[in-house]
C-alpha cells in the first residue's frame, strides 16, 4: 500500500491543504516554507501508532498541541489530519481521518477519529458512546490500542512502518562519538552499520549486490561490497575499488567520501522496510552529475523489490528535478501566502510545457523563485 492522498488542516504552516500522492513524490519549496512540516505529519502518525508511543508521546515530543496548531488557524483551532491508502493497482482501500485538540490543561485529546474500508463504510467513529461516558478515553487513539484496532489493523501497521532516513556520514563513521549509549533504529545513521550486519546474511548480500549495481552508475570504481565486524564488536563496510593494481584496493567506512556513504545509505534505506520511505534533501553532500540520477536510482531499486514502496522527498535541487522521468502528478510544489503554506496546483499549463520535453525543474522551480521584490511567481 502506499498514501494516495492527504488532507491536513491547521498543521504547523498549513492551514489547509489537501493532495493526491503518487508512489514517488517530489515536495518542492522555498525555505521554511513547510516541507520538512510536510514530511513530519506522516511521522506525528508513524508515532501515535507506534507501540511505546501514541498520542500524547507524539504531542509531547513536538511540543504540545500549541506548537503543533497553525498560526493562521482561526474559528476552527482543532489539527485534522485524514490520509487514503491505496493498494498497488491505485485501488483505495482505507481512509483515515484524526482531529485533536487539547483540554483545559493543555493536554491532547481526540476531537474526533473515523476510519473508512474500502467501500467508504465507517468501520471506527468516535467519539463513542462509551468515549462520552469515560472521557480518558479520549487521550488515546483507537490506532494505538490492539484491543481496539483489530478491525483495521492493516492501517496501524502501515503507520507503523513509516521510515525517516536522513543519514549524516560522521554519526556513521563514529557512531560513538556522537552518543556514547547505543541507539536503535536512528534516522541520522548513528546505528546504521550494525543495522546492516544484523540483517540475514542472505539478504544482506542480496541487498548489498544489488546496490553495489546501483552506485555503479555513480561510482564506477566499485566492484563489492560487504561489511566485516572487528575484534571489538564493530561492525565496518568495506568496498573494493578497482584501479591499475592487480588487486582491488579495500577501503572501509572511514576511507569513503561523504557522498558514497550518503548515497549508500539512500540506497540501503529503500530496501530495509516495507512502507513509506521520508527522505529530506537526499542531495545534500553529493556530487551533481550523482543528483541527477538520484531519482532514477529510487526507481530502479524500488522496481527490483517484490513490494511497491512509496518514497516522499523534500527537495529543492536543479539537478534532481532535471530527471526527464518526473511526472507532474509527482511533484508537490508549496508556496507561502498571507493564509500560511498552500500547495501550488497542476494546471493545463504545466502539463503542456511538461509534454514539450520540459522537465520538472524547468517548470516548478520558478514558481519558487522570490523575484526582487522578494515575492513568488505565483503569489
Amino acid at each position: 500500500m502506499y498514501v494516495s492522498k492527504i488532507h491536513l488542516r491547521n498543521w504547523r504552516n498549513f492551514r489547509e491543504i489537501e493532495a493526491s500522492l503518487r508512489p514517488r513524490v517530489f515536495v518542492l519549496g522555498p525555505n521554511a516554507v513547510g516541507k520538512s512540516n510536510l514530511l513530519d505529519a506522516f511521522r506525528f502518525l508513524r508515532d501515535v501508532a507506534s507501540p511505546g508511543g501514541g498520542l500524547s508521546t507524539a504531542v509531547a515530543s513536538r511540543g504540545g498541541v500549541s506548537s503543533l496548531r497553525c498560526l493562521h488557524a482561526r474559528a476552527y483551532p482543532d489539527i485534522t489530519f485524514t490520509i487514503g491508502l491505496s493498494d498497488d493497482s491505485d485501488n483505495l482501500q482505507w481512509e483515515y481521518t484524526l482531529t485533536i485538540g487539547q483540554d483545559n490543561n493543555r493536554r491532547p485529546t481526540i476531537k474526533s477519529e473515523v476510519v473508512l474500508d474500502a467501500q467508504g463504510s465507517p468501520v471506527l467513529q468516535r467519539p463513542t458512546d462509551e468515549d462520552e461516558r469515560d472521557p480518558v478515553r479520549l487521550t488515546q487513539t483507537a490506532l494505538e490500542q490492539i484491543s481496539e484496532n483489530k478491525p483495521f489493523r492493516q492501517v496501524a501497521d502501515f503507520l507503523q512502518s513509516v521510515s525517516y532516513q536522513h543519514i549524516i556520514p560522521q554519526a556513521v563513521r563514529d557512531a560513538r562519538g556522537f552518543t556514547a549509549q547505543p541507539v536503535s533504529d536512528d534516522p541520522f545513521g548513528r546505528d546504521f552499520l550494525l543495522r546492516v550486519w544484523n540483517t540475514n546474511k542472505k539478504t544482506r548480500g542480496a541487498r548489498l549486490k544489488n546496490i553495489t549495481k546501483a552506485l555503479r552508475s555513480a561510482i564506477p570504481q566499485l566492484t563489492e561490497l560487504e561489511v566485516d565486524m572487528d575484534n571489538q564488536g564493530v561492525p565496518h563496510l568495506v568496498g573494493a575499488f578497482e584501479h591499475w593494481r592487480p588487486h582491488a584496493a579495500r577501503q572501509n567506512e572511514t576511507q569513503f567520501s561523504d557522498g558514497t556513504l550518503r548515497l549508500l545509505g539512500l540506497l540501503w534505506s529503500v530496501y530495509e522496510g516495507t512502507g513509506p520511505l521520508l527522505l529530506e534533501e537526499p542531495e545534500l553532500s553529493l556530487h551533481p552529475e550523482i543528483v541527477r540520477r538520484l531519482p532514477s536510482l529510487f526507481r530502479t531499486a524500488i522496481r527490483t523489490r517484490k513490494i511497491r514502496r512509496q518514497v516522499i522527498t523534500s527537495t529543492y535541487s536543479r539537478e534532481m528535478l532535471d530527471d526527464a522521468g518526473i511526472e507532474g502528478e509527482e511533484v508537490l510544489v508549496l508556496r507561502p501566502t498571507a493564509d500560511g503554506t498552500v500547495i501550488s496546483p497542476l494546471d493545463d499549463a504545466d502539463r503542456a510545457l511538461l509534454g514539450e520535453g520540459m522537465t520538472a525543474a524547468d517548470v516548478f522551480l520558478p514558481k519558487a523563485m522570490p523575484n526582487s521584490k522578494g515575492q513568488f511567481a505565483f503569489a
